[in-house]
């Protein structure tokens, strides 16, 4: 069974930056997708960044290109999004996904099989 859980959400001023951590079991000789996901005040979960979990294959959203990476560290079995430059926009509930056996590739929720809980990122201008 395949479990996520993400740490390292918060607040900060426009401009700071934020590391955000995903802890993924489950997922050990499985092809599968890692993606970090958000969903902003009243407005539907969008797609941020992805990572081919095991490869270098990453994908981001235009508006988080240039700002945010995402990293992964095998041996830990840990996914990270550094973000920096953060903008009021940014705010919102983050989510670590999973897409195992999906099409994780298209950086779509609905290719996204296995979910953390979330955690809240403010941003404050």
């Amino acid at each position: 069974q395949v479990q996520l859980a993400e740490s390292g959400g918060g607040s900060a001023q426009a401009g700071g930056s934020l590391r955000l951590s995903c802890a993924a079991a489950g997922l050990r000789g499985r092809d599968s997708y890692m993606g970090w996901f958000r969903q902003p005040p009243g407005k539907e979960r969008e797609g941020v960044a992805l990572v081919h979990y095991g490869h270098t294959f990453t994908r981001y959203a235009d508006s988080v290109n240039g700002r945010f990476t995402i990293s992964q560290d095998n041996a830990k079995n840990m996914v990270y999004l550094q973000m920096n430059d953060l903008k009021p926009e940014d705010t919102g509930i983050y989510y670590c996904a999973a897409s195992v056996g999906g099409r994780g590739w298209l950086l779509s929720p609905l290719e996204y099989n296995y979910w953390g809980q979330g955690t809240q990122v403010t941003v404050s201008s």
